[in-house]
């Protein structure tokens, strides 16, 4: 039997140190014609030298070697000039054109796929990440497996049997990996329960979800930092984190918020990694607002917004409300931090710099504008005997501050929802000493008995 992969097969160490690069572009299909900077910066990502790279140039692709016989044979000298032990194909191979450019070069030939399947391998952290990433990777596998069994594939089996060895092995080695994707399924499945139950818990508790979103490198998890403190990785390359990130952070006029960090896309995402991923992806489609993270200094910009919307729409958050972002504003000449508002004053993008931190004061603003809820803030005496209040406040997020009395009474500070408030202020046991009323404005629509200032942290100012 073959040996069937393990994760590391798609660590850096699994590939070569020298790698020639494949760029296609056909007439029949120019808007499946892939990105070359893209490419040698994935390649980078896996820690791979760039040796060379070849350009062909045809009607369509060549069903045996993709780029026809006279190119494959010119890659095979490339490969020998530059004493590269890697080719990587800017594109999908079929398993019958990967086998025949392996035979022609000489080399280990992979594609795209495989490239971005590698990356995705060394970056997941979490358990469910690489539970994803291992789906991805035998779901890309089981198409694979012909690669393995060449030498039988063509015998002819007695006693009238159609199939030889080795399509038979082919046969046991696809019902093995198999097994394996049902058992991966099952476990991920109880992840999944699990992030399910935290999705209803902060339903429950009306806590805003607002979800980070864009093309990879956009600059993405440098924003969620910035706006959280939480010290995700972040770094200036493709895929630089796989897993999702949530943190609850404060904003004074709008409460609680959860904002969560997501894997970023790319042109062209492998269909057996958005399967995989879907579960993680679909958190986006449950958020109450997307921040759309924009390079604004690519030159690529629309073509990246192109392939967000599309990959969105694959999971089912295309409707979901949504701010543009427009990041690295510092590497752009003559732009400065602003809102741009649509004909009806509402807020279509913000404009700033994730790495300086100029704008994002305007992001918070803009956030809190959208979740625009009315924020009550107070102060309750709550009596021994309506304890449970106090519990309720401390599992909502509501407590700034307490103080207790000696009659076992607590004076608690904080603020809610208007909703929340009049729910919890109603309660036996419980007396308004002071609340305001404030909008997204931050201005005090209205007090009873004054207001008074809060301390948190992390607080964005709203």
């Amino acid at each position: 039997m073959t040996d069937l992969v393990h994760a590391d097969e798609f660590s850096s160490d699994d590939l070569p140190g020298r790698a020639v690069l494949v760029q296609t572009e056909f007439a029949s299909t120019p808007d499946e014609n892939e990105d070359l900077n893209e490419l040698r910066e994935l390649t980078v990502s896996c820690g791979v030298e760039i040796a060379g790279v070849l350009f062909a140039r045809s009607g369509t692709p060549n069903a045996g070697t993709y780029i026809g016989t006279g190119k494959a044979e010119e890659l095979r000298d490339l490969v020998q000039e530059k004493e590269a032990n890697l080719v990587i194909f800017n594109h999908r191979l079929t398993p019958s054109q990967e086998r025949s450019l392996t035979e022609i070069a000489g080399c280990r030939v992979i594609d795209r796929v495989e490239l971005i399947l590698n990356i995705f391998a060394r970056r997941a952290r979490t358990y469910e990440g690489k539970l994803q990433v291992e789906l991805a990777r035998l779901t890309h596998l089981s198409t694979m497996l012909v690669r393995g069994w060449t030498h039988l594939e063509r015998q002819k089996g007695g006693f009238g049997l159609r199939g030889g060895p080795g399509e038979k092995q082919i046969e046991l080695d696809r019902r093995e990996i198999h097994e394996q994707i049902e058992r991966i399924g099952r476990e991920l499945e109880d992840v999944r329960r699990t992030r399910r139950e935290s999705r209803k818990t902060r339903q429950k508790r009306s806590v805003p979800v607002v979800s980070l979103v864009g093309y990879t490198n956009a600059g993405k998890s440098t924003l969620f930092n910035f706006l959280t403190g939480a010290g995700v990785y972040a770094a200036d390359q493709l895929f630089a984190t796989l897993d999702t990130t949530l943190r609850m952070i404060h904003l004074d006029v709008a409460g609680n918020v959860m904002v969560s960090d997501t894997v970023g896309f790319i042109r062209h995402l492998p269909h057996d990694l958005i399967d995989a991923f879907r579960a993680t992806l679909e958190e986006t489609r449950e958020a109450t607002l997307l921040l759309e993270v924009i390079d604004s200094h690519d030159e690529r910009l629309e073509s990246n917004i192109r392939e967000v919307e599309k990959v969105l729409s694959e999971v089912g958050a295309e409707n979901v409300p949504r701010i543009r972002v427009y990041n690295k504003i510092d590497l752009a000449d003559g732009v400065s931090p602003h809102i741009a508002r649509n004909g009806e004053g509402k807020i279509e993008s913000v404009w700033l710099s994730a790495m300086t931190g100029e704008g994002t004061e305007l992001l918070r603003k803009a956030v809190a504008e959208f979740l625009d809820p009315v924020i009550v803030k107070f102060t309750l005496r709550i009596l021994p005997a309506a304890g449970g209040v106090l519990s309720e406040l401390y599992g909502l997020g509501a407590v700034r501050s307490v103080a207790w009395q000696d009659d076992g009474s607590a004076a608690v500070e904080g603020c809610l929802p208007e909703k929340d408030f009049a729910r919890l202020a109603a309660r036996d046991g419980c007396e308004i000493t002071a609340h305001s009323r404030s909008d997204h404005s931050g201005e005090p629509e209205g007090a009873g008995g004054g207001s008074a200032q809060y301390e948190g942290s992390p607080v964005l100012a709203g």
